[in-house]
C-alpha cells in the first residue's frame, strides 16, 4: 500500500486492543482510537483502563514509546452506545446481541474512520474466541465498513496474547471484572444468519439511525502521558 498507513482503532479496555495497536504502531500505522462506551449501564471502568493503556504505550521509554507518542492521536473519541445496544437485547436478537453490537461498532468506525481519513480499521479480536469472534460472524460484522479490517491477533493463542500485554506493561492495567457482555446471552448465536440480523435491526429502528443518535453524543478524552 503506498502513501501514508492510516486506521482507526477500537479499544475495549480489554488485554487484546493494547497489544493489537502496539503491533500495528512497529509496522508504522497512524491511528485514531475509538472506545464504545456501556457508561450508563456498566460504569466508566473500561474507559478509565483504555485511556490508561494507551497513555501508558505513550510513556514507554522506548522506540515503541515514541511511535506511540508520533502515531497516536492525542484525543481518545468515546462513543456511548448502551441506549443502542440495549434494543437488542429483547428476545427476537437476544442471541445474536454481540454481532450486532460489533456491526454497530463496524458502522460507527467506518464513518469516524472517513472522517479521519482512514483505510483500515484495527481491532483485538481473536479466532476462536466465542459469541461475535468466530468465523462464522466476522463477515457479518465487517460487512458494515468499507474500511479494510486489520486483525493482527487473529491466530494468536489467548496466552500469547497476555505473555505480550505482559511484556508491553498493559495487562495489569487490562484486568478487571468483565463488563463488555453485561447485556450479553448465556447461549450467543455462532453463526450469523445475515437477513434475520438486517431484519432484527430494523426492528429496532434501523442502524444508520442508532448509529448517528451514538455519534450525537461523542466526545474527546485527551491523553496524556505524562
Amino acid at each position: 500500500m503506498s502513501g501514508e498507513k492510516k486506521c482507526i482503532a477500537l479499544i475495549s479496555g480489554g488485554i487484546d486492543s493494547p497489544v493489537a495497536i502496539a503491533r500495528m504502531l512497529k509496522d508504522g500505522w497512524k491511528m485514531q482510537c475509538v472506545h464504545f462506551s456501556l457508561a450508563e449501564l456498566t460504569g466508566k471502568a473500561p474507559e478509565e483502563k483504555s485511556v490508561a493503556a494507551l497513555n501508558h504505550l505513550m510513556s514507554l521509554d522506548s522506540e515503541l514509546g515514541e511511535m506511540a507518542k508520533q502515531y497516536i492521536e492525542p484525543n481518545l473519541i468515546i462513543v456511548p452506545v448502551a441506549e443502542q445496544a440495549s434494543k437488542f437485547t429483547e428476545k427476537w436478537a437476544h442471541t445474536e446481541y454481540f454481532i450486532h453490537m460489533k456491526r454497530m461498532f463496524h458502522k460507527l468506525g467506518d464513518i469516524i474512520g472517513k472522517e479521519y481519513g482512514a483505510t483500515h480499521i484495527l481491532t483485538g479480536e481473536n479466532l476462536g474466541q466465542v459469541s461475535s469472534q468466530t468465523l462464522g460472524n466476522m463477515g457479518a460484522i465487517e460487512s458494515m465498513s468499507d474500511l479494510i479490517p486489520l486483525r493482527p491477533l487473529l491466530c494468536f493463542d489467548k496466552r500469547h496474547i497476555i505473555d505480550m500485554a505482559r511484556a508491553l506493561g498493559t495487562y495489569e492495567l487490562s484486568l478487571a471484572v468483565e463488563v463488555c457482555d453485561a447485556l450479553g446471552p448465556k447461549k450467543p448465536t455462532t453463526v450469523a444468519n445475515k437477513e434475520w440480523l438486517e431484519l432484527s435491526e430494523q426492528r429496532a429502528g434501523g442502524i444508520e439511525i442508532l448509529v448517528n443518535q451514538a455519534l450525537a453524543k461523542k466526545y474527546l478524552v485527551n491523553l496524556s502521558p505524562n
